[in-house]
């Protein structure tokens, strides 16, 4: 962006005098103020006529074809003993069905499907700027044996937010139910949790005042009522209550093997740690009787507050956070390990019979479990690949290892199973799924995982949606400044000259124990690899490749390590001469988004990256809880409020750093003389893209910064090339649609294109 491009309302002004004012930028908060929304639309028109209509470019289409094409395998899962059910969405289906089809039809080349529900049938929403609905997606009555299977809760978001509509649906007639013929509706858009109970009762948290009284300080639901069919929602009961500080409260109760049947409750206090009560149900007495009179009590489930507790029959497994020593044990078991032990054992604080499913490793962590009638298969990685590990309950306590293969899958490839039956315990069924950077999907349908893994039926394969025709994937290690470890993939051209003149992006996440594996991404592969361009997946730490041990190296005050990753593995790519700093760029979303926004911020990182584009961010580390779901990731980043965990975090808080560290402009009560910390700073070329419908990360982030960087850094000759995408549907996601899928990413790679001189 040219410097004609800058806000004369700032463009050249010299720092205030003292005292400093208040944030300038601070009318961009107001996501549908009239202001916001002007400045919004001026800046999309900058970036569209500067890097042009992405609509127009092959690689929209080729993108477009991707997302709507028919090759792709359609995920199912059964309901019940019937059809097997997927949500899909075409050029013909643009916002959406939800469809259903057989087992012997989804074996076949020519599936027959039959809709259940079409969301461009439905009327619009008329939630501020939304227009199109999305599928937030649906939960099941479930009534333990010989359960009929006939009823569903559909959730659907305007526009793409986290808040979302719920009604009922009849799967047999294949119809809502209406309100006045006793179905259960919430049509006011809000994040909401709301799960059957029974037939005639659900448990729901949600707005209920429309002032928000009833959610916590993070926006989701504190209060959890029993609301019974064919009442109104204002006669409902409540059961339980979290406090206002709290993450989220809920309440439920399910059917499990051998017709046991449980209750929990939880108050989630922070993203890490809960406090759990439970109560053992009878079949007859959750039918009967509803949670509000319910005369069983609950009692506190004796965990440590930062694992997390789910049941297998009458059995209790449990995923510890760090390490624990059980009261009258003489074992501790290690931060990352499964256990179990019997539900009623664990209820009493009785810990002589545990046993261990998974225990970890310094290179070998828990991704995942996947349970099923008699099995729990665990998917473990050993340095970021992935091998799959099956236990089979023997009954009693007893689980014995069921033989698979041994070998982890090769490099830049994955493996997974996902449960045929949305009933766990309907069957030991489970499909079986292979993909990797460079290999599209691949599904088999194992029908009983008990027997292992070696008997697959292949079902569908996608073909390949881009040319991988020499192309390769390694995978490399690099030391971090304090030493670790940190692993990195490369995708590549076999014959890749390596003389530091490649465009390379550089992709990478690290929060909130997210793991980055393999996975294959058409879009990628069209709109990035086929022209010759290099693309890098860093597993750095903050995300959960090495367990949660990995995660908690970079939280709070040791946030930074994860930006020191970043630059090591962008450091070690130069040095092999795979790229250098001018061809050099960094993508992230979200969390990944503050990565991004240190990374162009941090005098190391900003002289490494030649490009960036930070995708729905939060960079004003000083007022993130304070907007939309912000105070929920406060056990990730640290609470803003506390003097002492401000004060690391203005470290890694980039709007901070641009305005104050970098740029000399004082900070709201500081002296009008600042001295520039990074003197030499300069900002790489930087697209930033949001969602006006974003209710999780608050746009404000985004446009903030982009003000600053135009009116501000531009104007000093601190910053060069600046642009702005805000779609104004998409939620969190960016983007609600297909299309606007699309044309987001072309728009993506088409700056990076421009940026790094990738010829196609």
């Amino acid at each position: 962006m040219t410097a004609a491009f800058a806000l004369s309302t700032s463009a050249g002004e010299k720092p205030p005098s003292t005292p400093a004012p208040s944030d300038p930028h601070k009318f961009l908060e107001d996501v549908l103020g009239d202001k916001s929304l002007d400045w919004v639309k001026a800046r999309n028109k900058e970036c569209i006529s500067a890097l042009g209509d992405p609509t127009a470019t092959e690689r929209y289409r080729r993108i477009l074809a991707i997302l709507d094409s028919k090759d792709k395998i359609p995920s199912v899962r059964q309901i019940g003993d019937g059809y097997l059910y997927n949500f899909w969405q075409d050029e013909k289906h643009v916002q959406g069905i939800w469809r259903k089809t057989t087992l012997d039809s989804y074996r076949s080349n020519e599936l027959e499907w039959t809709t259940v529900l079409d969301l461009d049938a439905l009327p619009p929403p008329t939630t501020g700027t939304a227009s199109t609905w999305v599928w937030h997606g649906s939960s099941l009555l479930e009534e333990g044996p010989g359960g009929k299977w006939d009823r569903a809760l559909i959730s659907l978001s305007p526009g793409g937010s986290d808040a979302d509509i719920t009604r009922e649906m009849d799967l047999v007639t294949e119809k809502f139910v209406d309100p006045e013929d006793g179905g259960f509706a919430l049509l006011e858009a809000a994040k909401t949790s709301v799960d059957y109970r029974s037939r005639d009762e659900v448990l729901v948290g949600t707005d209920f005042e429309g002032d928000g009284s009833s959610l916590t300080d993070s926006g989701y639901p504190r209060v959890i009522k029993s609301w019974k069919r064919g009442t109104p929602l204002a006669d409902a009961v409540t059961v339980f209550e979290g406090e206002k500080a709290d993450i989220a409260a809920h309440q439920w109760a399910y059917h499990d093997r051998g017709g046991t049947v449980h209750e929990f409750r939880i108050r989630s206090i922070t993203f890490y740690t809960s406090k759990y009560w439970y109560r053992p149900l009878t079949l007859d007495g959750l039918a009967s009787t509803t949670a509000d009179i319910e005369e069983v009590p609950f009692e506190p489930v004796p965990i440590p507050e930062d694992a997390e507790i789910s049941t297998f029959g009458n059995e209790a497994t449990i995923n510890l956070r760090t390490d624990w020593q059980p009261p009258g044990s003489d074992i501790t078991y290690k931060a990352g390990a499964l256990i179990t032990a019997p539900m009623e054992e664990v209820m009493k604080n009785n810990w002589s019979n545990v046993m261990v499913l998974f225990e970890p490793t310094q290179t070998c962590s828990l991704q995942g479990t996947t349970k099923t009638k008699d099995c729990i298969v665990l998917s473990v990685l050993e340095d970021v690949r992935t091998a799959l590990v099956i236990w089979k309950s023997e009954g009693s306590g007893t689980w014995t290892i069921v033989p698979s293969p041994d070998d982890s899958v090769p490099v830049g490839e994955d493996v997974s199973v996902t449960n045929v039956n949305r009933d766990s315990a309907h069957d030991n069924s489970v499909f079986l799924w292979r993909d990797g950077y460079l290999k599209p999907d691949a599904l088999e349908l194992v029908p009983d995982v008990g027997s292992g893994l070696l008997k697959g039926e292949p079902l569908k394969s996608k073909p390949a949606m881009f040319d991988a025709t020499g192309l390769c994937v390694d995978q490399h290690f690099c030391e971090s400044k304090d030493g670790t470890k940190v692993p990195y993939f490369v995708m590549r051209k076999e014959n890749l000259v390596f003389d530091g003149s490649n465009p390379t992006l550089l992709d990478a996440y690290g929060g909130f124990e997210i793991s980055m594996l393999p996975g294959y991404s058409a879009g990628v592969g069209a709109g990035w690899l086929e022209q010759g361009g290099v693309k890098v997946i860093a597993n750095i730490r903050g995300g959960g490749e090495y367990g949660p041990k990995w995660h908690q190296a970079a939280l709070k005050e040791k946030r930074y390590k994860c930006y020191e990753d970043m630059e090591a593995v962008a450091q070690d790519l130069i040095d092999r001469k795979i790229t250098c700093p001018s061809k050099l760029a960094c993508i992230g979303g979200s969390n990944g988004g503050l990565m991004v926004g240190n990374l162009i911020t941090r005098p190391l990182a900003s002289r490494l990256f030649g490009s960036a584009v930070c995708q729905v961010p939060l960079l004003d580390m000083k007022v993130y809880s304070h907007l939309l779901a912000g105070a929920s990731w406060m056990a990730e980043y640290g609470d803003p409020d506390k003097p002492e965990e401000w004060a690391f975090l203005r470290k890694h808080s980039p709007y901070h750093i641009l305005r104050h560290d970098n740029l000399g402009i004082p900070e709201e009560g500081a002296a009008s003389k600042v001295q520039v910390e990074n003197a030499d700073w300069k900002c790489p070329k930087v697209l930033f893209t949001t969602s006006t419908r974003d209710d999780r990360v608050h746009p404000g982030h985004a446009r903030k910064m982009v003000r600053s960087l135009i009116g501000e850094a531009l104007a000093m000759g601190k910053a060069e090339t600046v642009y702005y995408w805000e779609n104004v549907e998409g939620g969190h996601g960016g983007a609600a649609d297909n299309k606007q899928r699309a044309h987001m990413w072309a728009l993506t790679y088409e700056f990076l294109a421009q940026m790094l001189e990738l010829k196609s």
